[in-house]
């Protein structure tokens, strides 16, 4: 009985010791060892700034697609953006002085959706190819804005506006921009966004902007401060997948004027 007693004490204690020591694996400073920013991380927080952007353009080019939200300042215009995007198209809304509108692109067709009043005030100031100045339009452009309403615009490839407006629904271009840093590129301190840890990295010391990078799974750019107070973006839904549509012929009307150029 005495030697079955001594057996199962070491066996019991080896198995003990046994669990201490895979908890430990999952701690910091776990043993002395001190703690190691980086454990259970995707790695990238070891590498240089250069290197941790090169990654996060990796990572991004290879998604199927992303949400994209948050304020863009270009040329004195500031547009507030909420955009899903991926390679075939995009949709989402835009918000500017001039009020909110819906951009929807599927392939090489643009398509814009607002309300009346965004077309009202596009006539009344010239930006629909109304007459600059004319105090609540004419009666044909009331008329053309109340025909508008809650439709699909359909942008002709030629017109003005779709270069531009195209531009808010092109994952890579927006993108591009999005990961853009100027300036001698740093690595600041390790966070957590409130979603999951990240990493900064800044461009000219944060005046060139900064961008937070995820340190869980893949190395996915998740908040752009742009340079000079242009703005702010969020990127998140990485690879999550959504469908886009072609309105059908009831929704959609055509304007037979130049459209506006925000």
């Amino acid at each position: 009985m005495r030697q079955a007693r001594r057996t199962r004490r070491p066996a019991l204690l080896r198995a003990a010791c046994a669990g201490l020591v895979a908890g430990c694996a999952g701690l910091t400073g776990c043993g002395g060892g001190g703690e190691d920013p980086d454990a259970g991380t995707n790695g990238v927080g070891k590498l240089s700034a250069a290197k941790i952007q090169s990654k996060t353009r990796q990572a991004a080019k290879g998604a199927d697609a992303v949400r994209l939200s948050g304020t863009l300042v270009s040329k004195g215009q500031t547009y507030k953006l909420d955009m899903r995007l991926k390679g075939s198209g995009g949709e989402g809304t835009v918000t500017v002085k001039g009020g909110t509108f819906q951009l929807l692109r599927v392939g090489e067709q643009l398509y814009m959706k607002a309300d009346a009043g965004f077309w009202k005030h596009q006539n009344e100031t010239g930006g629909a190819g109304g007459t600059e100045g004319k105090a609540g339009g004419s009666a044909g452009d009331r008329a053309a804005a109340a025909k508008l309403n809650g439709k699909f615009v359909k942008v002709p490839a030629g017109d003005p506006a779709y270069r531009q407006l195209s531009g808010f629904t092109d994952k890579d271009l927006m993108l591009d921009g999005a990961l853009a840093l100027h300036g001698k590129l740093s690595k600041g301190e390790r966070s957590d966004s409130g979603t999951r840890r990240v990493i900064k990295i800044a461009g000219d010391e944060g005046a060139g902007g900064t961008l937070d990078v995820s340190l869980e799974g893949e190395p996915y750019p998740l908040r752009l401060q742009r340079a000079g107070g242009a703005g702010t973006l969020r990127l998140t839904e990485w690879g999550k997948e959504f469908v886009l549509e072609e309105p059908g012929k009831d929704e959609t009307v055509d304007y037979g004027k130049q459209l506006p150029t925000q």
